[in-house]
């Protein structure tokens, strides 16, 4: 079922309620893997939409879908995150998508798989002008390496167009040292020299 409580938390839902030019303190862009950012069925770069926050308002970069009006993109990170909010600006009017739908950690995600996996969550989105706040549930939202976003439509038209995606969240080193495991061995008898009396049935030890 698709949330509804993007502006819960806000007055004013529909308008760019998230501060200054500065952006949030917990805004998460420079922790995006940019150079690996892909969209599939995108006429433009997947990483034309990936800005910093001062740059949310920019129309001239874009990501608009080419066969039709749906789209894959998938973001990954460059450490652990654990995500608080998902930030959109789309449309606009009927090219606004009808819904966001994201996977946590699924990273090779196509359209032939997408409506086989469980979503992590989804939001309907409004015809707005303005970048949109969506909070994300912390618990299907936590030590992700990416997030892949799904845009199933349109509301309307032939092709759907995005202009920002930007992620609030809490990030940290990953941890990419192999474990290593030290097992003990069983000791072979064969490496070892026998003891003299022992490999036979009459020992004379304790004699």
């Amino acid at each position: 079922m698709a949330d509804h409580n993007h502006c819960d938390h806000h007055e004013g839902c529909g308008h760019d309620h998230l501060g200054h030019d500065l952006g949030p303190e917990d805004n998460l862009f420079s922790q995006i893997d940019r150079a690996n950012v892909v969209a599939l069925n995108g006429v433009q770069d997947g990483a034309n939409v990936i800005k910093p926050w001062s740059e949310r308002l920019d129309q001239t970069k874009f990501l608009e879908s080419d066969a039709d009006d749906q789209i894959i993109l998938r973001i990954p990170f460059t450490g652990s995150i654990r995500l608080r909010s998902l930030l959109i600006k789309a449309g606009p009017g009927d090219q606004t998508p009808s819904k966001i739908v994201l996977y946590a950690n699924q990273p090779n995600l196509d359209f032939d798989e997408v409506n086989e996996r469980t979503p992590s969550q989804e939001f309907e989105l409004p015809q707005s002008n303005e970048v949109g706040e969506y909070p994300l549930k912390a618990v299907k939202f936590s030590n992700l390496s990416s997030v892949t976003l799904f845009i199933p439509a349109a509301q309307g038209a032939e092709a759907s167009k995005i202009y920002y995606v930007g992620f609030l969240g809490t990030w940290s080193k990953r941890n990419e040292n192999p474990v290593i495991t030290v097992y003990e061995t069983q000791a072979n008898l064969a490496d070892h020299p026998k003891i003299q009396g022992m490999d036979g049935a009459h020992s004379s030890l304790g004699q």
